[in-house]
């Protein structure tokens, strides 16, 4: 899926584990919030940058005491008119103080580029749907 990120298209280099498939011993990969709280000391000792799935009903609050674990949060936007991932970018951002990629994923329009910025977010995959 293509990535958008300082106003440009790249490449996406991270890995995305799916809770039943083995997480490799190295590089780069996202894991949903379900592995990170059950295999998150496991996770800490793998060589590679982590990433953190967030769903929308899913609070950044919860890992707050690990958030210098991430190197990324990847927020889902189920619809495009579900906005609690804009809520949980700031909290990120604002509350937390984490400076690395916060990634929209999911229904995300053009129109809402702006605010989504405005609330902390610095990439966006894109649909390949347009």
């Amino acid at each position: 899926m293509p990535l958008l990120k300082s106003g440009q298209i790249v490449e996406d280099t991270w890995l995305y584990i799916d809770n039943e498939q083995d997480v490799p011993a190295n590089g780069d990969v996202v894991v949903s919030l379900d592995r990170w709280l059950s295999e998150g000391d496991l996770l800490k000792l793998r060589e590679g940058k982590l990433g953190l799935r967030l769903k929308n009903d899913q609070s950044p609050a919860q890992v707050a005491d690990d958030l210098d674990e991430f190197d990324i949060f990847v927020l889902e936007f189920p619809k495009y008119t579900d906005g609690r991932a804009y809520s949980a970018a700031r909290l990120l951002r604002d509350r937390y103080g984490f400076k690395g990629e916060v990634r929209a994923s999911g229904d995300v329009l053009i129109d809402q580029y702006g605010m989504m910025q405005r609330c902390g977010f610095n990439a966006y995959e894109i649909s390949e749907e347009g």
